[in-house]
């Protein structure tokens, strides 16, 4: 697993948790339903094809989640995005560089 990937995934769980958090009233983790949409989002960075030229999962030419979770991962994203800057500075601003990457 790359550096790159390990990056994504750490940024997907923090979004996640601050997401749960806020909107479902978690306490000490995710709900269900959160905790099955990290499962199928850790899956696809596992399976991702670009690997360390990955860019982040938004800016990437390849959308490889069903669209009821795209939907849902979209949702968690932008609403947490803009907390991370707070909560989590040097991670957000590692996504954002990560981000300016083109996928090959």
């Amino acid at each position: 697993m790359s550096n790159r990937l390990e990056r994504e995934k750490n940024t997907l769980q923090i979004m996640l948790k601050l997401y749960c958090k806020d909107n479902h009233h978690s306490v000490g983790g995710l709900c269900p339903e959160c905790q099955a949409l990290e499962v199928y989002a850790l899956n696809r960075l596992t399976h991702c094809k670009f690997g360390e030229s990955k860019s982040t999962c938004g800016k990437c030419a390849v959308h490889c989640y069903k669209p009821e979770m795209r939907q849902r991962i979209i949702e968690a994203m932008r609403y947490s995005g803009p907390k991370m800057l707070l909560s989590h500075p040097i991670v957000a601003i590692r996504h954002l560089l990560d981000g300016r990457k083109k996928v090959n």
